[in-house]
């Protein structure tokens, strides 16, 4: 149920990468590939009185598997995004909790 929310970045380049990278995760994350979900959201940057491109950031927001995972998930989708010719990128992570998460009105 990973959820990754993109900006900074086109739709079409994550669609170029979403299904690859969506393996290498749920293979760490020992998930389907269909629990990910991935968004890119449109953005404006404004910086010093200008419009400006906005910098790279993914939003990773999921049920917490520790920090070795993290820190490989992380690797995962840096090395997917860099590969796409982006020089950076940054990424935070929030754990949702179990009691605070609702399907259908049923807390997990």
């Amino acid at each position: 149920m990973p959820h990754l929310i993109v900006r900074g970045i086109q739709a079409e380049q994550m669609a170029a990468i979403s299904e690859p990278l969506a393996v290498e995760l749920a293979a760490l994350c020992g998930c389907g590939t269909d629990n990910f979900t991935i968004e890119c959201l449109q953005t404006t940057g404004v910086f010093a009185g200008k419009v400006v491109e906005s910098f790279p950031f993914i939003e990773v927001a999921w049920f917490e598997r520790g920090q070795e995972v993290r820190d490989q998930f992380a690797q995962i989708v840096t090395k997917y995004v860099l590969s796409l010719g982006i020089p950076e990128v940054e990424m935070a992570f929030v754990a949702y909790q179990k009691e605070s998460y609702y399907a259908n009105g049923e807390h997990f």
